[in-house]
Order: C-alpha cells, then structure tokens, then sequence
C-alpha cells in the first residue's frame, strides 16, 4: 500500500502520522479516541496499512478501523522495545515508529489477534473472581497482622473458613477493628463461590471443549475455561508445543558468541492465566497430586536439588501442563495419566527445565 499510518493510541486522544512513498512524513495530528472521530477521520482516506500497540483502546479502534477497509496490524508490546525505551519518547514520536515499522515488515511487530467479544465478556467473569480472591487474601492478611501484636495468633485454616474459625480467636481489645473485616470475608468468600458456580455453568454450557481439559486432576472449571478463553482458537498455534511460551512459561535466551546462560522464564502474555496455570502445577507436585506422568516429571526435576529447584520444578510442570492442555483441547483424546508407564515401568523421557 502507498499510505502507512502509525497510531499512538491515548484515553483522550491518538495521535497519527501518514508515511507516503519512500517512507516520507505527509501528514501528522491527533483525533478524539472514540469509534464517532476514528470513523470521521478514518473513514474519508484509501485503504491503508494502520500500526497501533495493543491496549484498552486497541480493541474498538481496530474493529473500526478494518469496517473502514483497513488493514490494521495490532503490535505486541514486548517487541517495541525501540518505542518504550527510547531517549526521546513521546506520542507523536511514537506514531511515526510505528508507522515505519509496519512499512519495513508487520512480522517485527510481532502482530496480536483479539478475542472475541464473547470470550472477552466471559475472560472478564474470571478476572473479576480473581480480583475478590486476591481482595480476600489481603483482609486475611491483615487481620493476622492485626492481632500478632497481641501475643496470639490466629488458627491455621483454609481462606473458605477463616472467618468461622478466626473469629472466636479474635482478642477481645481487637473485636471493635475486627469483626467487620471478618464479615467482609466472610461475604467475599461468599461471592466467590457464586462466581465459582457461575464458571462452572459457562464452561459445561458455553464451552464444552473443557471437558476434554478438566480430566487432568488439579484442572478445574476455572483453569480450563480461563485456557479456552485467552488462546481463543485452538489452531491458533500451529503446534501444542508453543502454548508454553504464549504464556510466558519459556527460559529467555540471551546466547551471543559461546555465552549462553541460563535465565528465567519470559513471562510475556497473559499473567493472569500464568498465574492459574503455576497453581494447578503446585496441586499436581503438591501432597494431593495424583500420581500421573507430569507429577513424576516434575519430582524428577526437584531431585536434581539445587537453589529453587522445586520452584523450577514447579514452572516447568506449568509449562508442560499448558502444552498437555492444548493437544487435549485439539485431538480431543481421553486423557491417560500414565500414558509413559509400560508394565510398571515409567519410561524416562529426556529431562529439561
């Protein structure tokens, strides 16, 4: 195309600039971020080739964009290293390099597919649930942090029962402070079991696809809609393999000349999911993780030893978990825990963290 146009998206307002032929500077300015301007300005101008980041806004405005009859590319943050650590940052710089990146080649940009609408909607019922666990977490913590003060300590439990279980340990100085909070945890914990019940009916109704994920032990409702729902499409990735590193679970790779080392995990996309996919790994190495495959996999890497090696184990079973979860979700196999052990013996597969 003739027309490359860089956007800096903003709250208020984009900034824009137009490269011609050759890569020269025809036009810069800013239009109000509503789907009302992009369409006024947008919509006079040929078809072109339109860069912007990924944001809150990149979701309507390349929705808009592409009705207009643009091709639109939504670049990955992680790849615009160039823009975000520039000397001379600023939003009209950061037009204008967008627009000369697209112009050279849309694969630097390392381009981002959204979600649906659908699944954006339904992505939003899990985070707002981890949003209220997350809360909760914080009130518990206060509230031992309240009364260790005193002497005493409040009795080791579960989140769901804290509140029944704390309250009578409660000194009787600190009741006035407390027993509020204990309701306000009581009521999130509460909540959070509406939520749960509300994942569990949108996944067996609205995605049955998670069935094939929920056979492996340590993968609810939660885990496995949360997993549909950020990939998308399961052909989104040509093989299962890469579902490790779309979820940040891969070593970073700093080799240049005979210096390789080792680092740690990239965590780029989705933190969220990461997040989930670590404590279902935690459940599978953990005291009540069944025994399967993936468990004795992991065990292996903890004894190795080692600084952190079961906290390595335990990235490393999340990473192979996510690769495990994608071929389920595509061949839609029955899922055997076993699947290496052969006439009791567990057939060892190469080992790598």
């Amino acid at each position: 195309m003739d027309r490359v146009i860089g956007i800096d998206l903003g709250d208020k307002k984009s900034h824009y600039c137009v490269l011609g032929k050759g890569g020269v500077v025809v036009e810069e300015g800013t239009v109000v971020s509503t789907p009302a301007a992009f369409n006024k300005h947008f919509g006079v101008l040929t078809s072109s080739l339109i860069a912007m980041e990924v944001g809150v806004h990149s979701r309507w405005a390349s929705r808009v964009l592409r009705e207009l009859g643009h091709e639109v590319v939504v670049a990955n943050p992680v790849r615009l290293k160039l823009i975000h650590k520039s000397s001379r940052k600023s939003d009209r710089a950061d037009a204008c390099a967008l627009a000369r990146l697209v112009r050279v080649d849309p694969e630097l940009l390392g381009p981002v597919e959204h979600r649906s609408d659908e699944d954006q909607s339904m992505l939003a019922v899990l985070r707002v649930r981890d949003l209220l666990v997350r809360t909760r977490t914080r009130l518990i913590n206060c509230a031992r942090g309240l009364v260790k003060p005193t002497g005493t300590r409040l009795p080791s439990c579960s989140p769901v029962s804290f509140a029944n279980h704390a309250r009578s340990a409660v000194p009787p100085e600190l009741r006035l402070a407390l027993d509020p909070l204990l309701d306000q945890i009581q009521s999130l914990t509460n909540l959070i079991k509406r939520y749960d019940r509300k994942i569990a009916r949108i996944a067996k109704t609205g995605y049955p696809a998670t069935k094939h994920l929920e056979q492996i032990r340590g993968v609810g409702p939660l885990t496995a809609l949360g997993f549909v729902l950020t990939i998308g499409r399961s052909s989104r990735m040509a093989r299962s393999r890469n579902a490790g590193a779309y979820f940040g679970l891969r070593p970073r790779c700093y080799q240049s000349g005979e210096s390789n080392p080792q680092l740690g995990i990239s965590k780029e996309g989705d933190g969220f999911m990461r997040r989930i996919l670590v404590q279902s790994a935690q459940y599978i190495l953990g005291p009540f993780g069944p025994d399967t495959d993936l468990r004795r996999w992991g065990e292996r890497l903890i004894a190795r030893g080692g600084r952190g090696a079961r906290s390595r184990a335990v990235v490393a079973v999340a990473r192979k978990l996510a690769v495990l979860l994608h071929h389920l979700w595509v061949t839609g196999e029955v899922y055997d825990p076993l699947h290496n052990n052969t006439n009791g013996q567990h057939l060892l597969e190469p080992v790598s963290a």
